[in-house]
């Protein structure tokens, strides 16, 4: 490991601390004040649907968690040795009951824009008919998925969680940001 000498500190210590000097905070935590205040006023604003924007954000994140919920469980399952068929069949029929309604979880207004964390790309709303085509092919490979697991049979489970999986996947890939 290389280390370095510095012969005269004192001149370097005087320019951090004048450079460091010359910024007022005030100014930049004014911005910040505002710009969080805009952001409150934007996440409460009320959406036709009647629920705020952060609600909205907050209810839509909520379905997906117990849509990812149920796909570890049955992911779980399906790489166990003895994989458990009910819980399996639980997990399985949780998902299109999750997901009722999702057409509509993605209201305009209630993405990136609002200042309310979400995962959600503006292309969602800039491409609404594919975002809207590809939540149908999901609740449909979860509804086969579902189907497949209250029948009992594991090879047709696998590929049905596949098939839905990829549906998951094709969103995520054009709309979701840490995907």
């Amino acid at each position: 490991m290389k280390t370095f000498r510095v012969k005269n500190v004192a001149p370097a210590i005087a320019a951090i601390m004048l450079l460091s000097a010359c910024g007022d905070s005030s100014g930049s935590e004014a911005a910040s004040d505002a710009t969080s205040e805009a952001s409150d006023e934007a996440a409460s604003a009320q959406l036709p649907n009647g629920m705020t924007i952060k609600e909205q954000i907050e209810a839509r994140q909520g379905q997906l968690e117990k849509v990812g919920d149920a796909f570890k469980a049955i992911s779980d399952q399906l790489k166990a040795g003895s994989p458990d068929i009910a819980i399996i069949q639980e997990a399985a029929a949780a998902v299109p009951e999750a997901t009722q309604g999702m057409a509509d979880w993605w209201p305009e207004g209630s993405g990136p824009e609002s200042g309310v964390d979400t995962d959600a790309l503006p292309g969602i709303w800039e491409n609404m008919a594919d975002f809207q085509e590809k939540v149908g092919n999901m609740q449909e490979a979860a509804t086969d998925l579902n189907t497949a697991a209250q029948g009992g049979d594991m090879a047709a489970i696998g590929e049905a969680f596949k098939a839905t999986g990829g549906t998951c996947k094709a969103c995520h890939d054009d709309y979701r940001l840490d995907d």
